[in-house]
């Protein structure tokens, strides 16, 4: 995969961790260890996931702001790969299992701008769910 897609697909999980307006430490590793670990990121340098949220950051706080930078990576990805962007940041948000208003916006948008198929997303997200809930105390 290109490195803008690979670029692209941080930036997505950058601007899903920071949707509710504050980037926790535990989304900050889960983002590493997805970049560390899946396919997907294979041959990416990873000393520059930071670089790659910065500029992400930057271009939210710019003019062009959210929805620019959300088409701008989707054109970046292979239509294929649509999907696996999708999982990505369901995974990003899930990771606290506690979605703020502002992280089920994102989700929306994203998945309105890919067009995914509505059943895909739900498995998606019930995939997260299950992967990140805790035994009961």
């Amino acid at each position: 995969m290109s490195t803008a897609a690979q670029d692209a697909l941080i930036q997505l999980m950058v601007v899903a961790a920071s949707s509710d307006d504050a980037m926790s430490e535990r989304e900050l590793r889960r983002i590493e260890t997805l970049v560390g670990r899946l396919p997907a990121f294979e041959g990416f340098d990873k000393g520059r996931i930071t670089a790659v949220a910065n500029a992400c950051i930057d271009t939210l706080n710019g003019s062009h702001g959210l929805d620019q930078l959300v088409d701008d990576a989707i054109a970046a990805l292979p239509v294929k790969m649509q999907d696996t962007a999708y999982a990505l940041v369901v995974e990003i948000t899930a990771v606290d299992l506690q979605l703020t208003q502002e992280e089920l916006r994102f989700l929306e948008l994203v998945r309105d701008k890919m067009e995914l198929d509505r059943l895909v997303t739900a498995a998606i997200e019930t995939a997260a769910r299950a992967r990140h809930r805790r035994m009961p105390r």
